[in-house]
């Protein structure tokens, strides 16, 4: 058969399929999973999933060496085990002998064929190749490049192991190989699809790609050769399609959920947060027979950022060098009230420093702010500011979805006599001056990549400072740093922990920033599903769930 007519026999089934999840009365057929996307999905290229609407769906698709468990322990995923060389720089992994390739016309009769450790090689390579234009090439930045013998850092000798090779030791790196831009990816489809294959995605993840018709929907049927199993043997996933519309209106998606045609809404919308939640941000008690809330902490911080950098501070703020008004401005307003008046308890006071609830070994910090309008005078007055007589104007910069949070600070401080001005600007002009630190005073949101406490100590290192890194305040300590170059010459986590800790205290201790709140992972399941999870990553796991 050539490929061209196999192509078109695959299309066959995909408007059989499309027909076949439905039935006549236009209900769902029970053992699919349905869920809306309303920012919509533009590809299912694991190399371009950079934010939740993509990592989502290719995280259905497609596999990496390593997984994640709710708990955010590492665990195997294709790689059965590993080993770290005393000088953490080499990472030998041992492979499945069982894992297979979608079933695809790409491969000879169709077949989808065994992953080999070379496939790995292939799939970093492609990711470290410039013309992929990748925005997870940075996660390869710690290979050894130029390392005799290796492929950008990388080598399997035979078709079960794959080494890695560090230019220098860095802990954390598991964790990043569980990011989808680490999934394997196979070289004939790449070959075969070259740009479309992000339209026509071939992996190795319990589900594989069935049907997509722009802003109406996306399928993605069982993989029945998927190769994990249940603790009583029975082959992953039980689900038989994972169903995805692209509704945009955030109204009409609610609608839907209470309707019984999409299965689970995450988040908490403005149009139907006061219908699904109590003012305390429980579940509505009319809802408890039909829908489930869950809730995790999730690993996002919210803050105020303040620029510290003589240089690039205009003369009309150098005030804001003094860490004692800094500090007044973290002791001004009440984060308690702040979160049950504007988010219905949807998060968590942030009371203990940058590294938010939910990452393992949180809290054990040294320093933290909390409402203290007493101590914040006595600041203001140390500074010169009695007050806030003589204190210059603040200046804060926003987008419009954070207005009402800095309008409740705004007015909590003017009664320390602190005059904060509000200034929103749009998306793309926040990124762009924040990014050119031409902002001084600024709202910010850190959300970690993998979970570990560098993700987010790595934003005050000096080598970091932006647009070349992501330290937006300038924060400079040699100890700082020291700490750092410390925590990273211990393999285990716990007796990094101590360092980490201590980054964290000098952080919020100077009032670089102004901790705001930890963010919630809110879920609201319809009662037909089980065993949907949820996680401080956000991620969404198929392979186990159930529906009735």
């Amino acid at each position: 058969m050539s490929l061209q007519l196999k192509r078109l026999t695959y299309l066959v089934s995909l408007l059989i399929l499309a027909i076949s999840c439905t039935t006549r009365s236009g209900q769902q057929s029970f053992n699919v999973f349905r869920y809306n996307e309303s920012k919509g999905i533009t590809t299912l290229d694991p190399a371009y999933a950079r934010n939740l609407s993509l990592i989502w769906p290719v995280s259905q698709l497609f596999n990496g060496l390593v997984q994640l468990t709710d708990s955010l322990t590492i665990q195997p995923c294709i790689a059965k085990s590993w080993l770290v060389s005393a000088d953490g720089l080499s990472y030998t992994f041992q492979l499945r002998t069982d894992v297979f390739f979608h079933d695809s016309p790409i491969f000879p009769e169709g077949k989808g064929r065994r992953v080999v450790a070379s496939d790995f090689v292939y799939s970093f390579n492609r990711i470290l190749n410039p013309q992929t234009a990748s925005p997870g090439i940075w996660v390869f930045g710690f290979l050894d490049r130029d390392y005799v013998g290796y492929t950008n850092g990388c080598y399997a000798p035979n078709d079960s192991i794959l080494i890695i090779r560090l230019k220098r030791p860095f802990p954390p790196f598991l964790g990043l190989l569980t990011m989808p831009y680490c999934s394997v990816v196979p070289h004939e489809a790449i070959t075969f699809y070259g740009k479309e294959f992000g339209r026509n995605p071939v992996g190795t993840g319990p589900f594989r790609f069935k049907y997509w018709r722009d802003g109406e929907k996306l399928v993605l049927r069982r993989n029945s050769r998927y190769f994990e199993v249940d603790e009583q043997g029975v082959r992953l996933p039980y689900l038989e399609a994972v169903s995805i519309s692209f509704i945009p209106d955030k109204q009409s998606e609610f609608l839907e959920f209470l309707n019984g045609k999409i299965d689970f809404l995450s988040g908490v919308h403005a149009a139907s947060k006061d219908e699904l939640l109590t003012r305390t941000g429980k579940l509505n008690p009319k809802y408890l027979n039909r829908v489930t809330m869950l809730t995790s902490p999730y690993l996002n911080t919210e803050y105020i950022g303040i620029l510290v950098d003589s240089a690039a501070l205009p003369k009309s703020q150098q005030f804001l060098l003094d860490r004692r008004i800094r500090k007044a401005l973290a002791m001004g307003f009440d984060r308690t009230k702040m979160l049950l008046y504007l988010r219905n308890n949807l998060g968590y006071p942030a009371r203990q420093g940058f590294i938010p609830q939910g990452m393992p070994g949180f809290g054990g910090t040294s320093y933290g702010f909390d409402y203290n309008p007493v101590e914040a005078r006595k600041l203001l007055e140390q500074a010169g500011y009695a007050n806030g007589v003589g204190l210059p104007e603040l200046t804060v910069s926003t987008t419009d979805d954070y207005l009402d949070i800095f309008e409740f600070i705004q007015h909590q401080l003017s009664e320390l006599g602190i005059n904060l001005k509000i200034d929103v600007l749009p998306g793309a002009a926040y990124r762009e001056m924040l990014a050119n630190s031409k902002l001084t005073i600024f709202r910010g949101s850190w959300i970690a990549d993998y979970p570990d406490p560098e993700s987010y100590l790595a934003c005050f290192l000096s080598s970091n400072f932006a647009p070349n890194g992501p330290n937006y305040t300038h924060f400079s300590s040699s100890q700082y740093d020291s700490f750092y170059s410390l925590a990273m010459s211990y393999p285990e986590y716990g007796e990094r922990l101590r360092y980490y800790r201590q980054m964290d205290s000098m952080v919020v201790s100077n009032a670089v920033v102004v901790p705001l709140y930890y963010d919630k992972v809110v879920r609201f399941v319809s009662a037909r599903v089980e065993n949907l999870s949820v996680n401080p990553m956000n991620f969404l796991m198929l392979k186990n769930v159930k529906v009735k």
